[in-house]
């Protein structure tokens, strides 16, 4: 493949044997060379790789270790086309991509759903990207976008309806995975994906949308009050620039697809804007630079408790997280619903605030690489992880707890949970749960009291909003790891 798809193979089964070190990983060492530099980059980057050579399973959290009698391990490489994308959705009926073992790593390209804002920057001349989005009078590369009816018998908007946006690359089955189990993800490396057209070479870009679902949108003071706007970003794709400048935006007009259907609002997933019908307003937030942390707004694995699931919605086996923090050198670790686990990631950003306030993130394409290691539930116990039932995030420095409106959404509201989790989400649900999750992980694995977990969460834990326009409204309480100094103090 060309250039900007960092040398992934167009065979998502493709993938190198490893051998096994407990000094080193010699990766393959492919011919093109900026694939060679970003893959040895992306594992020397992280102390979590290199510790996992010894025996995997070992963290700050203190696990078990998990016993892996294998002489190689291998790194797959897996890149975003009309073939390897689901749109819009989990479902544990997918099929898997590929089935990895536990310990091999895993390169994802990842494409964001917004990419058709600014077609010639995001979509023009990347084969990937082409596939994807492609969408004329007959046909569209990806045909079902969101979790709703085919036959858009809803709102008429097309197949799926748009109930889910995002764009995610997988799922990748981890063999022996089954409920009970942890699967840990270690995200060794975050690359923004560079532009195709050779007139943007050296540059991403990213798309934010100031929409309909942001919380600013009913309390808007300039006229007209109505509207949506989006604002586009270019980044540096050799990632020596760590910020973004805003370039223009533009306020969204009633956008005719392909197929005929009017779009008022942005209300359907990759839509193809056509910029002769708006008005694009250059040099807007002059002066500001927006510091870069590029990350994943959806990682997770497939919930049990539907077949079709909205990817908008997070809940306890991850999904549309959406805190900034889920980035290089980061750890996840997920509650298995499903055998096989079922892992995608997609909704790259170049960067993001707490509470992504007005609708998104700067919505930008990114490709990670990531290290799955599968827990089985018959070591848990004792370890920190034992009935863990929440996405838990470790960082070098901190543990943070996800706290949600609805811990399981699926399970709590029932039949209708898809449609009424939208009208029912709260902040004050969000922190209560975050609470309950930082309680429980502070009592669990620093041994405290309840009375010590909670003074100690006034003292020294933040909480934060995570997000506040993905349905299951989010709250995330972080620890700082150096507080606890064990018996030396």
């Amino acid at each position: 493949m060309s250039e900007h798809h960092n040398g992934c193979c167009s065979d998502p089964n493709h993938h190198h044997d490893v051998p096994l070190d407990t000094a080193s990983l010699d990766l393959p060492k492919p011919a093109d060379a900026s694939r060679r530099s970003f893959l040895q980059g992306s594992l020397a980057s992280s102390a979590a790789a290199a510790a996992a050579l010894g025996g995997l399973g070992t963290s700050s959290l203190a696990l078990a270790k998990t016993e892996m009698k294998r002489s190689t391990i291998s790194h797959y490489s897996i890149p975003a086309t009309a073939d390897t994308v689901h749109w819009g959705y989990f479902s544990k009926s997918l099929k898997p991509l590929v089935e990895v073992q536990s310990g091999d790593f895993v390169t994802i390209e990842t494409l964001t759903h917004h990419a058709n804002d600014d077609n010639a920057r995001m979509v023009k001349g990347d084969p990937g990207a082409e596939s994807v989005y492609f969408w004329d009078k007959t046909k569209k590369g990806v045909n079902r976008r969101g979790a709703g009816p085919m036959d858009a018998s809803l709102f008429g908007r097309g197949a799926g309806e748009g109930l889910g946006v995002h764009i995610c690359t997988g799922p990748i089955a981890v063999t022996g995975a089954e409920e009970g189990d942890i699967l840990e993800v270690r995200i060794l490396d975050v690359k923004p994906r560079p532009s195709a057209n050779p007139e943007f070479k050296g540059k991403s870009f990213g798309s934010n949308a100031a929409a309909w679902w942001g919380f600013h949108f009913n309390d808007l003071i300039e006229e007209p009050k109505k509207r949506e706007v989006i604002t586009i970003y270019e980044i540096d794709a050799s990632g020596e620039r760590d910020w973004a400048k805003a370039l223009y935006n533009f306020r969204w007009t009633p956008q005719t697809d392909p197929f005929g259907v009017v779009h008022k609002i942005i209300d359907y997933p990759g839509v193809p804007v056509d910029h002769s019908t708006i008005k694009e307003n250059w040099g807007v937030l002059k002066n500001v630079r927006v510091p870069i942390r590029p990350h994943f707004g959806v990682m997770g694995l497939a919930p049990k408790e539907a077949d079709m699931v909205d990817s908008i919605p997070p809940s306890y086996t991850g999904g549309n997280i959406d805190n900034w923090r889920i980035g290089k050198g980061a750890t996840l670790y997920y509650p298995v619903s499903v055998p096989g686990g079922l892992f995608s990631v997609g909704d790259p950003h170049a960067s993001q605030g707490d509470s992504e306030l007005c609708g998104t993130a700067i919505e930008c394409s990114l490709t990670g690489t990531f290290q799955l290691i599968l827990h089985k539930k018959a070591t848990l116990a004792g370890t920190p992880l034992e009935k863990l039932g929440f996405p838990l995030l470790e960082t070098q420095t901190d543990f943070l707890v996800h706290g949600f409106s609805y811990p399981n959404y699926l399970a709590d509201l029932g039949a209708k949970a898809q449609s009424e989790i939208y009208g029912k989400s709260s902040v004050d649900l969000a922190l209560k749960d975050a609470f309950r999750k930082m309680r429980h992980f502070l009592m669990t694995t620093q041994g405290l009291t309840e009375d010590e977990a909670v003074s100690l969460m006034s003292v020294a834990v933040d909480f934060g909003v995570t997000q506040v326009v993905d349905g299951n409204w989010g709250v995330h309480a972080i620890v700082k790891k150096n507080i606890f100094v064990g018996d030396s103090a």
